[in-house]
């Protein structure tokens, strides 16, 4: 793995994201956008399902709603987050905040994984409650926080790097 990174960089995209004038600050301002569709919306499904917002709505209604724009997001985030990884990415590698980072969002798929499969399948006897049961929240709970670690090392990573 070590000694693909080098050859990563070394890619026209790498070259591109370090050495072009507008390349990395556009992929960053794109990256940041995908993040406040990702992740913004994400906020408000996961806060619906600790009971503390849209409470007086459905959760499957809140999910209809904001999913597929988080989606939207959130593929939009990976891509320009992947590009960006090809132009630091030996550097990103050795940095902590990087492996944190990727773990968190690791922890947010397998969180999301496992309400969509266990978590979701009762959903008919609590869609409309305000409190949803206590595998709900704990699912809320646990993307909230990977999200916010995600995006804390990713600030930190853009301190670290250099």
């Amino acid at each position: 793995m070590l000694a693909m990174l080098p050859a990563l960089e070394a890619t026209q995209v790498g070259t591109l994201v370090r050495e072009s004038l507008y390349g990395f600050p556009i992929l960053v301002g794109l990256h940041v956008l995908g993040l406040t569709f990702s992740v913004g919306l994400l906020l408000w499904f996961d806060l619906r399902l600790l009971g503390f917002a849209l409470t007086s709505a459905r959760v499957t209604h809140v999910y209809r709603r904001l999913i597929p724009w988080a989606t939207v997001g959130f593929v939009m985030m990976a891509v320009t987050g992947a590009l960006l990884f090809t132009g630091y990415a030996a550097s990103a590698w050795g940095n902590p905040y990087f492996r944190v980072k990727a773990a968190a969002i690791v922890l947010a798929g397998l969180n999301a994984l496992v309400y969509h499969r266990s978590t979701e399948r009762g959903i008919a006897g609590w869609d409309a409650e305000v409190r949803p049961p206590r595998a709900a929240r704990l699912a809320g709970a646990v993307s909230l926080l990977a999200w916010a670690v995600v995006i804390l090392c990713g600030r930190m990573m853009a301190y670290t790097m250099y």
